[in-house]
């Protein structure tokens, strides 16, 4: 092959790997540093990472493919949520109202709302906070019928810019998807931002952002990205785990300005589901080193032996 060709090739590979790390929002900037710490981080994980980053304030950014598409796996219960507040805004649903549980509606597993009897009454206000806060499975899927299915949320999405987030379980024409990336399907920068639109109360109605704001400040699951920031310090978030994929979205209301990130894997070699398993301890990393660089004074650290209570 021509020393031509080679070096055009080369370049165009670089060009692309530069413009994956590039922010697209107006005002934002790649912070070289910050990409060098979470290239080292990831350099020797066995299976593929997506991070997305950006500090508010700042404008600062790192992201490592963070436009590719990587399963969602339980963070899919934001666009859920968003969906679901959709139909409440509209007058079609009511967030207090008091609804019937059916054993047709059970998700085989270790949810709360599995183990309701037939016929007990539960209010939507409650069923939603199940869905986010414990990740109740059961209460998702009934949220996901309720908000229209699949289709209705994939349309507030398309609607609202996001081009690749995407429910796929129970929806019809996704089952190609579905077989691919599981219940949902998205791409850190997008699922990041998601949380940021909710933050800046530009998701449905800034009343419904406040309200979806505040179930994702009261998260159950809290042992791996949580774990490495402050308790003192509120932060919205949503989790995600299957065999080969773990991920966690969290916003941060940190002392110095607010910053997101994502985290997701797929194809992890890893699929044990200890503390050790790789991918949770990436998840812990990386938001140990995010703490760590946008809030350098800070003395705090996880007291000794915390690690028992996750």
């Amino acid at each position: 092959m021509k020393k031509s060709v080679l070096l055009f090739i080369n370049l165009f590979l670089y060009i692309l790997t530069i413009t994956n790390a590039q922010p697209n929002l107006p005002g934002s900037r790649t912070d070289r540093q910050l990409q060098e710490k979470l290239n080292s981080i990831v350099k020797d994980f066995k299976g593929e990472v997506g991070i997305y980053v950006r500090h508010l304030k700042s404008g600062k950014t790192a992201a490592i493919q963070a436009d590719s598409l990587f399963p969602t796996a339980s963070m899919i219960k934001i666009p859920i949520m968003i969906g679901l507040f959709n139909k409440i805004k509209t007058g079609e649903l009511d967030y207090h109202a008091k609804l019937v549980y059916r054993d047709s509606l059970l998700y085989p597993g270790e949810d709360i709302l599995g183990s309701f009897k037939d016929s007990a009454s539960i209010s939507l206000s409650k069923i939603v906070m199940l869905m986010i806060t414990t990740s109740d499975n059961t209460a998702s899927l009934w949220c996901q019928y309720l908000a229209g299915t699949g289709t209705a949320i994939n349309t507030w999405l398309e609607t609202n810019g996001f081009q690749h987030t995407r429910v796929n379980s129970r929806t019809p024409g996704r089952q190609a998807n579905q077989q691919l990336y599981g219940w949902g399907q998205t791409t850190p920068r997008e699922m990041g931002e998601l949380l940021v639109r909710i933050r800046e109360g530009k998701a449905v109605s800034p009343d419904a952002s406040e309200r979806m704001h505040r179930n994702l400040t009261r998260i159950y699951w809290d042992g791996e990205a949580l774990s490495q920031i402050p308790p003192s310090v509120q932060a919205a978030s949503k989790q995600g785990a299957v065999n080969q994929s773990r991920s966690e979205v969290v916003l941060v209301n940190a002392p110095s300005g607010d910053y997101v990130f994502c985290v997701i894997t797929k194809n992890q070699q890893d699929e044990s589901w200890e503390l050790t398993n790789e991918g949770y301890v990436l998840l812990r990393n990386v938001s140990r080193l995010l703490w760590q660089y946008f809030e350098p004074k800070s003395k705090w650290s996880p007291a000794e032996g915390m690690e028992k209570w996750n």
